[in-house]
């Protein structure tokens, strides 16, 4: 194997603008030690990339919206699906423009279940269950 001329090396992905797909970072890969990509809803429109840690647990670390589902006005990132509109909602923060295809925002908050209010059964009058 060659060694590439210093200065030169491989772009990281989405930072030249040239893919299928806007890359939403949620967490730093550094977190991480083994990825491996879904696809959420219908085949090839919504990507998650998940991590492993070294604890074992995974968690997501980006997600990828193809670009038949959204696009970029100005620094903003603009859905075009109900799919991709309902991620971009249900993250924690507007995803912020980075470079290229790349935008960084924080995953939606983690609510501990306690704290979640309970549904509501609808049941009969007088029904025991």
């Amino acid at each position: 194997m060659t060694a590439q001329p210093e200065g030169r090396k491989r772009a990281k992905p989405g930072t030249k603008g040239e893919g299928d797909y806007f890359r939403i970072v949620i967490r730093s890969k550094e977190e991480f030690t083994t990825f491996s990509y879904h696809d959420v809803g219908e085949k090839g429109h919504i990507l998650r990339l998940a991590g492993k840690r070294r604890s074992g647990s995974w968690d997501t670390q980006t997600w990828l919206i193809s670009k038949d589902d959204a696009h970029i006005e100005g620094d903003t990132l603009v859905a075009d699906t109900d799919d991709a509109k309902r991620l971009i909602e249900a993250l924690g923060s507007k995803p912020k423009h980075v470079k290229g295809d790349v935008f960084e925002a924080k995953d939606r908050p983690n609510v501990p279940e306690s704290k979640k209010k309970q549904q509501r059964h609808n049941r009969e009058p007088g029904s025991k269950i």
